[in-house]
């Protein structure tokens, strides 16, 4: 393969692939399709589960542009393989921002030369919005458009769609890129209102359509009948019909049916699970994505029109009662409140797929795969019984042609042997488990969407958790105030509500200061601002739609405080004009000029008029560090910063209030242009709103749970850092004696380093306790979390938050749990019905439950096909096997019983200090499961031997019985020995096949463990019965001889004695099995196992390593992480680091001090660490 025909498409994005192009070759496909024929359509199945396979059996090499069908590769972890189809759509020109106008008729519209040839970008926003099946060249618009500008060639463009995604041929960047919209132009705001704010003619909207698609989140609801070929084509499903279809012909018809049926049930169980989703992201969606808008044409003229044919380019009215977004906008004029509980913040326009929204659906109709070392092992794990099932089935073949056995029965026994070693039940065995733990879930308030995650759920060993509406209450309080007179504060206020505040600036700023608006009749807008305009007891007033079209938009919103706070005004004498007097009395404010809040400025600005005043003034808030940055110095108190940070270590939120009288040569025509600069200089210092954000009651109690279950916390916010350190030992995420140390991380920039600057929040409290917190430039949820992931590789991270602005984080996380049901959270694996993070130990505490039980289950449903395998296979050497109803009686009332009730064991009541393994390799699994098999084998053997050591013993035969029933062997001497032709009854059958049916019942009951993760076994009642019963049942026919079971299970009578030591092969088996997995292996090496586990845990056992490593190595981690965060890839594990910093005489770091990554210069790929004090 050739490197230049390798492209790299979404380059340095999530969705990075790796793509190749191909042409389809119509010999290879003659072949492959003789093949499909020759192995009964088995090939065809091959192909379907290896794309890779698939495109390179069919097609041949060519280069991307001339490409048929493409062939993508993930980048990720995963290196997921995907084909797609290379289609051609015909259009009037090659770019959507083509002005067709402009080439073939006179020029009508403003687009610039540089849109004329605007390459495409590599950004993957996806533009399309039907994901499969649209195709603008096959309908009549593209025609329609194509005869209106005949001048104008049409153009052939090739695209492919891939994950609801059109991918189209760039020539100039000679790769398939995907249109984002506006952006694409790298248009600037200037430019914006320029040339793109007077809307698009319904042509060019029209011929942008072609590109982008139309402007819907189609979530289309696959019909059953696809769903259920997707399901059925699934390896395991395609075992179990092999397997039917072999024990068919070996007459085994019973279990064949059982399995059938246990199919079918999970099939349709799973069916109705993915159709239900389906259906509810579907309506969620559906229920918001068509509106009608109205649009603004180049003429001037307002169109309205669905909300589907929006096009980027397009300038969408907004109704003064409001709408529901259908894209992702930029404001061009006026003012508006934006609902972000769906993410619709991105600054240019975008639709369909390509939305924040559509992203997120994207994200929750293509998942990723589970990334989990169970799944992983679980899968080597089945390799190796396929390699046992191998060595078996060439031992078969080969006795059976030693013995001259039929083909035919050559054949079915042999590949028979390869169905008992690896089980077709074990994935309804294997999702048991999952299946009670999401029952009892729901039971307590936790819904999930994601079954797979709750094994992953098991193994969290941090959770980050949002600090508003999620550790702390939904909304904030007013605490008090404290305003500021001449330099100096006053005494904190409860409240402003007051008569002889009513005419303070103070007072006036919190009443105009704010973006609210009436929607309806209800005051709408930011909490804060909601809180602080309360606090004021004022009242808004608005225009109404006839009073802003009379007055020319210029009549203000006004607020005013209510009569009874006002002082009492004199009586109006007779003389006095009522009217005139009502106006000189009334106290209103009419808010002109709104500069609303900036995250980037961290301040917003209004510009207000008193009633009957000629000067204007301006009032600001905002974070207090930056208000008093614009304020005139004489009016900060001395002793702002020593109030400032006694409020936010007590974990308040401080907002700053300013306060400039204006100009009088500002006039309202001059304040609606000029810069807020201007007006933001110069101002007076008005005092602090103090405002509270009181923790939820069960906060502080499971965060204590958590940190004894050695379960790191992790609180993630945009507040002031201060006052989320507060939050945080108030909740006692961060104890009391521990000293915080504030990172502030800087990531590489215009040829900078990367740096991380250190500084104490507070004065060192103990040395060898330190807590690091990361303060990022961009203080976003996502990205926090995103660093997360890619530094702390060791981590199974849990996320937490209310499912507004952080359902990005709660998707990437390994477990999310939302604690809302907005729209948003939907992307949430796990959505609690209780508000509060009590959810997220019981979440975790089933996790851990589930993944024991997969760890049993797993175990068990080996040992189950091993101990088979070895009684198949002693018998087979003597040409004799199990009979088809022990056969039976295995697999369906002891292991189907066995394995639907040992799951069935609930959560621990409370978590521990340690974490079950993560997968199925590791020392302790593999110990058990190996002595194990040992242990069976060996009795088997013993047992096999044993019986041919006896006196009594002979080939079996109806004549040579030792029963001696000899009227009953001659009455049915003929009929035995017809109905025994594949010498199922003799000695050696009925000897394993009791001592093995033991074996089953003593493996399930040793592997079936309680504490300290799930309840003990002997509170499964539904178990302890089952395998009561069946121990009862067999101990009743070892030693009661029933006349009518022996002839049904084909079990021959046996001596008395033989009876006892087989009783005793039993007990003694069970006492080994018992001795060595208790004693030897939960005992004896307890130690070995779950020392490692506590490495893998911050926390303050005496086996985890102190915290200092814990903390230092994920500030180290983070800073490795920005200078190089594409080729880092460690092969050490994090406690390994963390002992390199314990000893490391410049660590921890001094206050003040800068840390610098700066590349060696021996090969400029690796960083060294340079720490300037």
């Amino acid at each position: 393969m050739e490197k230049e025909d390798l492209k790299i498409v979404n380059k340095g994005e999530e969705e990075e692939m790796e793509l190749q192009g191909y042409r389809l070759c119509r010999w290879r496909l003659a072949l492959v399709g003789l093949g499909v024929l020759c192995t009964g359509g088995f090939l065809l199945l091959v192909l379907y589960w290896m794309p890779e396979w698939c495109v390179k059996s069919t097609c041949t090499r060519t280069t991307a542009r001339d490409a048929e069908v493409v062939l993508l590769r993930s980048t990720d972890e995963f290196r997921r393989w995907f084909l797609a189809r290379v289609r051609v759509m015909l259009a009037p020109g090659r770019n959507p921002f083509h002005s067709l106008e402009t080439q073939t008729t006179s020029p009508s519209s403003p687009s610039s030369p540089s849109s004329l040839s605007c390459p495409f970008s590599s950004s993957a926003s996806p533009p399309q919005a039907n994901g499969h099946t649209a195709h603008p060249s096959d309908g009549s618009p593209a025609q329609e458009l194509i005869r209106k500008f005949a001048d104008y060639q049409p153009t052939q463009i090739r695209y492919f769609t891939f994950h609801s995604t059109k991918y189209y041929w760039s020539d100039e960047k000679q790769n398939f890129e995907v249109l984002n919209g506006l952006e694409d132009l790298q248009v600037s705001c200037s430019t914006l209102h320029s040339e793109h704010s007077t809307g698009l003619t319904r042509n060019q909207q029209e011929y942008r359509r072609l590109f982008f698609g139309v402007n819907e989140i189609a979530v289309k609801v696959p019909s059953v009948f696809k769903l259920l070929i997707k399901e059925v084509l699934n390896p395991f499903y395609i075992f179990q019909l092999f397997s039917v279809i072999l024990w068919s012909a070996d007459e085994y018809y019973y279990y064949a049916a059982a399995i059938v049926l246990m199919s079918v049930i999970s099939i349709a169980t799973s069916l109705y699970t993915i159709k239900k989703q389906y259906v509810m992201l579907h309506d969620m969606v559906a229920a918001h994505s068509i509106v009608r808008v109205s649009v603004c044409r180049a003429n001037n003229d307002i169109e309205e029109i669905l909300s589907t044919d929006l096009v980027p380019g397009d300038v969408i009215v907004i109704p003064s009662n409001g709408t529901i977004m259908p894209c992702d906008a930029v404001l061009v004029s006026g003012t508006c409140i934006v609902n972000e509980s769906m993410l619709t913040e991105i600054p240019f326009l975008h639709s369909g797929f390509s939305t924040a929204k559509g992203q997120l659906v994207r994200s929750i109709l293509y998942p990723k795969p589970t990334d989990f070392k169970l799944y992983r092992d679980a899968y080597v794990f089945l390799l190796c019984l396929v390699a046992v099932a191998g060595i078996g089935f060439v031992y078969s073949i080969v006795l059976s042609i030693m013995n001259e056995v039929p083909a035919k029965a050559i054949i079915i026994e042999s590949l028979d042997i390869v169905t008992i070693t690896v089980p077709p039940a074990l994935p309804a065995a294997m999702t048991a488990g999952i299946v009670y733990a999401q029952r009892r879930l729901k039971r307590i308030g936790i819904f999930c969407i994601s079954p797979q995650r709750i094994n992953i759920c098991g193994q969290i060993n941090l959770v980050c958790f949002d600090k508003t509406g999620t550790l702390t209450e939904d909304g904030l309080d007013l605490w008090g105030v404290q305003r500021v007179e001449n330099g100096s504060f006053h005494l904190s206020e409860e409240n402003a509500y007051k008569e002889n505040l009513v005419k303070s600036q103070f007072v006036a700023c919190m009443a105009t200061c704010h973006s609210l608006t009436k929607i309806e009749g209800q005051l709408s807008g930011d909490p804060l601002d909601l809180k602080m305009f309360e606090a004021t007891g004022w009242i808004l007033e608005e225009a109404t739609e006839e009073e802003t079209s009379l007055h020319n938009r210029i009549m203000p919103t006004v607020v005013r405080p209510p009569k009874q706070l006002l002082p009492p005004e004199p009586a109006v004498t007779p003389e006095q004009d009522m009217e005139l007097y009502e106006l000189s009395a009334a106290y209103e404010i009419g808010i002109v000029r709104q500069f609303p809040f900036s995250s980037a400025l961290q301040r917003m600005s209004v510009v207000a008029r008193l009633l009957g005043e000629k000067r204007m003034d301006a009032y600001m808030k905002g974070a207090p560090e930056v208000v008093t940055s614009l304020c005139r110095r004489e009016t900060v108190p001395e002793n702002f910063a020593a109030v400032l940070e006694g409020y936010t270590k007590q974990g308040f939120r401080v907002i700053a209030l300013a306060h400039r009288r204006l100009e009088s040569k500002l006039t309202w025509h001059k304040v609606q242009n000029i810069n807020r600069d201007h007006i933001e200089a110069n101002m007076e210092f008005l005092g602090l709103i103090i405002m509270q954000n009181k923790l939820k009651p069960e906060t502080p109690g499971v965060l204590q749970d958590l940190h004894q279950a050695n379960i790191r916390t992790v609180m993630v916010t945009g507040d002031n850092m201060l006052t989320a350190i507060s939050v945080a030992r108030d909740c006692g995420m961060i104890p009391p004696q521990d000293t915080v140390i504030i990172a502030d991380a800087l990531p590489p920039h215009d040829g900078q380093a990367a740096k991380i600057t250190w500084r104490y929040a507070d004065k060192p409290r103990n040395a060898s306790r330190l807590q690091f917190v990361i303060n990022e430039q961009q203080n976003q949820l996502l990205i926090k979390i995103q660093c997360l992931f890619s530094c702390a590789r060791s981590y199974f991270v849990g996320m937490c938050g209310d499912g507004a602005n952080d359902c990005g984080a709660l998707k990437r996380a390994h477990s999310g749990i939302s604690l809302s049901e907005l729209e948003a959270s939907v992307a949430s694996p796990f959505t609690s019905r209780t508000p509060n993070i009590s959810c997220v130990p019981n979440l975790i505490r089933e996790g851990r439950a589930a993944l024991i039980t997969s760890f049993c289950v797993f175990k068990f449903m080996a040992l189950y096909s091993i101990i088979q395998y070895i009684s198949v296979t002693l018998l087979y050497s003597i040409l004799s096997n199990l009979g088809d109803f022990q056969f039976l009686f295995i697999d369906i009332a002891i292991i189907l019983l066995i394995v639907f009730t040992m799951s069935l064991n609930p959560a621990w009541k409370e978590l521990v200090s340690r974490r079950p393994p993560s997968g199925l390799i590791s020392g302790p699994l593999l110990f058990s499961v190996l002595t194990q098999i040992l242990i069976c084998l060996g009795f088997q053997i013993w047992t096999f031997l044993w019986v041919k050591q006896q006196p009594w013993y002979k080939v079996w035969t109806p004549l040579t019985d030792v029963c001696n029933l000899t009227s009953h062997v001659e009455m049915d001497f003929g009929n035995e020995t017809e109905e025994d032709e594949h010498n199922i009854q003799n000695y050696e059958n009925t000897s394993l096949f009791y001592v093995s049916s033991f074996q089953y019942l003593i493996v399930a009951i040793v592997f079936s463990k309680g504490k300290p993760f799930r309840q003990p076994s002997y509170k499964n009642w539904p178990f302890v019965l089952s395998a009561g019963s069946l121990y009862v049942f067999l101990l009743f026919i070892l030693f009661y001889r029933v006349d009518v079971i022996n002839e049904f299970m084909e079990i021959v009578c046996i001596p008395f004695e033989w009876r006892l030591k087989l009783f005793l092969i039993i007990l003694v088996n069970a006492a080994v099995s018992v001795l060595v997995e208790t004693i030897i292996l939960d005992i004896v090496l307890r130690k070995l196992v779950f020392s490692r586990d506590k490495q893998g845990s911050f926390g303050v056992t005496p086996a985890a390593p102190a915290p200092q490593g814990a903390n230092d190595l994920y500030g180290h981690k983070c800073l490795s992480c920005q200078c190089c965060p594409r080729k880092m890839r460690p092969k050490a594990r994090y406690m390994h680091l963390a002992q390199e910093l314990s000893v490391d005489p410049d660590w921890p770091p001094k206050p003040t001090t800068t840390t610098e990554a700066k590349p060696r210069p021996e090969n400029g790929s690796a960083y060294q660490i340079i720490i300037n004090s």
